[in-house]
This record gives structure tokens, C-alpha cells and sequence, in this order.
């Protein structure tokens, strides 16, 4: 048994022009231990994806259906009070923007003492020495000083270690990372993919990385989602999806990534482009989501919507013409 399974998941939100269907049937497994890219552009589902697993979806206008299970355990019928205390213990999540998602008005040593207590039924004088070892775990200089300042006094870098600190203060089996090293300059972003890496190691964590950088996914991933309109197109190990992708998609996405060293060569290469623009999601396809930004697309792409299907082991793609893609490549 896989320890987070997700079954058919929809995600809809209803607004004044219609239902807006965020995510549409979306299927996966995290086994424990195990690192898993989400990737694609903004506004595929990536997001909306994470939120809906800790049940963090306002209802309404949100509405979640299918099946989400951690350790055989459904989450999406399982009362309030009880995901409550999944979420921060068991699942921790890392948002995408630290400074909007600490509380301005908090020291960080109090935000992370606060989770321990909440879920570890620690006293103060425990809570606070976990904070302070979860800031040195993190690698913040100068930690017992750092206890007492607030997020406005904390660069980017640092305030992303601090989410980081108070996302595995509790030890949890499973921790949610949406696009965490967005806003940071590259130095940081190696240190902060390092770091979590580290505590990865060391607490036993799986990893459900969103990210729309493949170079982060390159890096830390073994298992790879792809995500478009709000619907899984592509699935394999890491290694398997950047030597052979099957869905044009993919492809797309794979040739944008600039070329190391390309501009020493001499030659003219110019990045892939991706023509058009996602699909507005309160519209009802009837054929591949793709179907319109698709150099392959024939009349059975704008009729019928492809099976999501293992075109080799541990590879599935929903595209009917995978294996003329492979041809063309």
C-alpha cells in the first residue's frame, strides 16, 4: 500500500460563468521515501492539487470529489477535527510565498513552538528548544537570535528555511512543497533543494514536489507527473520521462529548458515555443485537452479524448499519437 494514494480527484470551483474544473480526474501514488514532481504551467492544476489533498479548498465555491487516501485512510470524508491534526503533523506543507503564509505578527520562535504544541502536546520550555533546533537543523546562522525576530526582518532564503523548519518540526510522513524556491535567486534555490534533500534523509519524509522548473525536477525528483488543464497527461521515473517523453506536452515543456553551453557553439538555437494558451477550464472538452496547441492533432485529438495508457512499462501517456511523436523526434 502506497502511503498517500489519490483516485480520480475533481476539484471544481462554481463561479458566475460557470463551473471552472481546476482538476479533472487526476490519479497518482507517493510511495514512502519517495520524491514525486508535479509539474506543469501555471494555471494546470499543480496548486489546486496540493491544496485539495489537505483539504485547504474553501467550500464553496470549491467542491472536491474522488478518493483521497493516506495510509489506507480517506481524508476527504474524515471529520475536521481529525484533519486537523494530519495537517502539520503526518502532511506538512511549504507554500509558495513565505512571507504571506507566516504570521507577520508572530516571532518564528513562537510559529514553530506553536506547531509542536498543537500537535505534539509539548510544554513551552520543550516547544521552544524544538524550535530551536528545527532553525538549526534548517541551517539559519545565529538560531537562538533569529527565535525573536519577526518574518519582515528575514530575507527570502530565510524565511523559506523558517516554513521549512516549522514543516518538519513534527516529523511528518509526507511533506507538500509548492514551488519552493519560486521567488529565490539561484544560489539559494540549490541551498534550499539541498536542505531538503537533507531533512528528507534524515526524518524519512516523502516529497510531493510542484514545480514547473524541470531542472529542479532533474534534480531532485525519481517520479514525475504531468499535469495540463487540470488533467494528468504523462506519468514515469524521472530518468525514463526526460529520455523519452510521449506526449507532445512534455515535449514542449522539455525543449523551453535553455541549453547549457548552447551559446558557445555558434549555431542559431532558439528555445521550443508552446503555441496558444491553456484552455479556459469552464469550458467542456470533448477531445484531447491539447488537442489545440498540438502540431500532431488530427480529427480524432478534437473528438476523442485519449486514454491515459502504458505505452512502455512504468510509462503512461494519454496521446493517440505517441508513437508517431517518437518517429518525428
Amino acid at each position: 500500500m502506497a502511503l498517500l494514494e489519490v483516485e480520480n480527484l475533481q476539484t471544481h470551483f462554481r463561479t458566475p460563468d460557470g463551473v471552472n474544473r481546476a482538476v479533472d480526474g487526476v490519479s497518482f501514488a507517493i510511495e514512502a521515501g519517495q520524491t514525486l514532481a508535479v509539474v506543469g504551467e501555471s494555471g494546470c492544476g499543480k496548486s489546486v492539487t496540493a491544496m485539495s489533498i489537505l483539504r485547504l479548498i474553501p467550500e464553496p465555491p470549491g467542491k472536491i470529489a474522488g478518493s483521497v487516501r493516506f495510509k489506507g485512510r480517506e481524508l476527504l470524508t474524515l471529520p475536521e477535527k481529525e484533519m486537523r491534526k494530519i495537517r502539520g503533523g503526518d502532511i506538512a506543507m511549504i507554500f509558495q510565498e513565505p512571507m504571506t503564509s507566516l504570521n507577520p505578527v508572530l516571532t518564528v520562535g513562537k510559529q514553530i513552538a506553536e506547531t509542536v504544541r498543537l500537535h505534539e502536546g509539548l510544554g513551552r520550555r520543550a516547544a521552544n528548544a524544538r524550535a530551536l533546533e528545527m532553525l538549526e537543523l534548517a541551517g539559519i546562522s545565529e538560531p537562538r537570535r533569529r527565535l525573536k525576530d519577526y518574518p519582515h526582518q528575514l530575507s527570502g532564503g530565510m524565511r523559506q528555511r523558517v516554513m521549512i523548519a516549522i514543516a518538519l518540526a513534527c516529523s511528518p510522513q509526507l511533506l507538500v512543497a509548492d514551488e519552493p524556491t519560486t521567488a529565490l535567486d539561484v544560489t539559494i534555490q540549490a541551498q534550499i533543494l539541498a536542505l531538503m534533500q537533507d531533512l528528507k534523509q534524515r526524518v524519512g519524509a516523502a516529497i510531493m514536489l510542484i514545480t514547473h522548473d524541470l531542472g529542479v525536477v532533474a534534480e531532485v525528483a525519481e517520479h514525475v507527473i504531468v499535469l495540463y488543464a487540470g488533467k494528468k497527461v504523462e506519468e514515469a521515473p524521472v530518468k525514463e520521462l526526460f529520455r523519452n517523453p510521449k506526449h507532445p506536452y512534455t515535449r514542449g515543456l522539455l525543449g523551453a529548458v535553455p541549453k547549457l553551453g548552447s551559446s558557445l557553439t555558434g549555431a542559431d538555437v532558439r528555445l521550443a515555443e508552446i503555441p496558444g494558451l491553456v484552455p479556459d477550464l469552464r469550458e467542456r472538452i470533448t477531445g484531447c485537452v491539447f488537442a489545440e496547441r498540438c502540431g500532431l492533432a488530427t480529427p480524432i485529438c478534437r473528438s476523442v479524448a485519449p486514454a491515459l495508457e502504458a505505452k512502455t512499462p512504468n510509462h503512461l501517456a494519454s496521446c493517440h499519437h505517441a508513437e508517431r511523436q517518437e518517429l518525428a523526434a
